[in-house]
C-alpha cells in the first residue's frame, strides 16, 4: 500500500506540475489563434513541470504521507508489534490521494469513454413559435432573441432567412440550433419586444437516435402566459 500510494502521489504531482506550467505559459503568452503556443507549452515545456511535480509529489508523500510512531511501547506488548520509531501511513493523506485519483478517474471515464457528447454526432433542433392571433412579428431580426439551454450550457438559436412564417392567421417564428450534449435537461426561451421572456422545456431522450430528415413536429410544454405555442423537431446533422 505504501508503494502504491507513493506512486499515485508522484503521478498526481507530475500531472499537476505539467498542467500548471503549461497553463502558466499559455496565460503569459496571451491570445493564440492557431494553437501553436498551447501545443508547444503542453508538449515542450509542460514535461519540465511534470518532472518537478513528480519530485514534489514523492517528497509530499514522504513528508506527510508517512507518520513516525513515536509513542513508547506499552507494557505487555506482543514482541512482533511495531517498535517505536517505525512509520505508518497517514490516514488523512491516503484518503486525500485516493479521493483525488477517484475523481480524476471518473472525469477521464466521463470525458473519454462515456463522453458527454451525443453518440450520433451533433443534431439540429428546429423550433417554431406560433404567436397568438393578432400578435405581429417584430420588424427586425435583432428584436428576436432565442436561447436554448442544454445541460449547463446555453446557445443562441440562429434565425434562417425565412424565419418569418405563418399558420393560418397566426404568425410564427422559425429557428434552428445544434444539440451537442447528452442530457435530459433541455429548454428553450423566447424574448420579444414588450413581451416577457417565455420558456418551455424540450422533452427529448438524453441521447436521441438520428432520424431520416426531420422528425414530426412535437408540441412543447403548456402554452406560455403570452399564449405563444412552441413546437420542435429534430434531425441528425449527417
Amino acid at each position: 500500500m505504501r508503494i502504491i500510494l507513493g506512486i499515485l502521489s508522484g503521478l498526481l504531482g507530475a500531472l499537476a506540475g505539467w498542467s500548471a506550467l503549461a497553463a502558466l505559459v499559455v496565460m503569459l503568452a496571451g491570445p493564440d489563434r492557431d494553437g501553436g503556443i498551447a501545443m508547444g507549452a503542453f508538449f515542450d515545456i509542460g514535461p519540465i513541470g511534470g518532472v518537478v511535480g513528480l519530485i514534489a509529489g514523492v517528497w509530499l508523500f514522504v513528508r506527510f504521507g508517512l507518520v513516525r510512531n513515536t509513542a513508547p511501547a506499552p507494557a505487555g506488548e506482543i514482541p512482533d508489534a511495531a517498535p517505536p520509531g517505525a512509520t505508518r501511513l497517514s490516514f488523512p493523506f491516503a484518503v486525500t490521494v485516493l479521493l483525488v485519483v477517484a475523481g480524476l478517474g471518473y472525469w477521464g471515464w466521463y470525458e473519454l469513454i462515456r463522453s458527454p457528447n451525443l453518440s450520433h454526432g451533433f443534431m439540429t433542433l428546429q423550433v417554431e413559435f406560433r404567436l397568438p392571433p393578432g400578435m405581429t412579428l417584430p420588424d427586425k431580426e435583432e428584436d428576436v432573441h432565442i436561447e436554448v439551454e442544454e445541460a449547463s450550457g446555453y446557445a443562441n438559436a440562429m434565425l434562417p432567412p425565412n424565419w418569418r412564417a405563418h399558420d393560418g392567421d397566426r404568425k410564427a417564428i422559425i429557428s434552428t440550433v445544434p444539440l451537442m450534449y447528452k442530457t435530459r435537461h433541455r429548454a428553450v426561451s423566447l424574448t420579444l419586444p414588450d413581451v416577457p421572456t417565455q420558456r418551455w422545456s424540450i422533452d427529448l431522450p438524453s441521447d436521441p437516435d438520428p432520424t431520416p430528415g426531420f422528425s414530426p413536429w412535437r408540441t412543447g410544454s403548456e402554452p406560455s402566459p403570452a399564449k405563444i405555442e412552441m413546437h420542435f423537431r429534430l434531425s441528425a446533422d449527417r
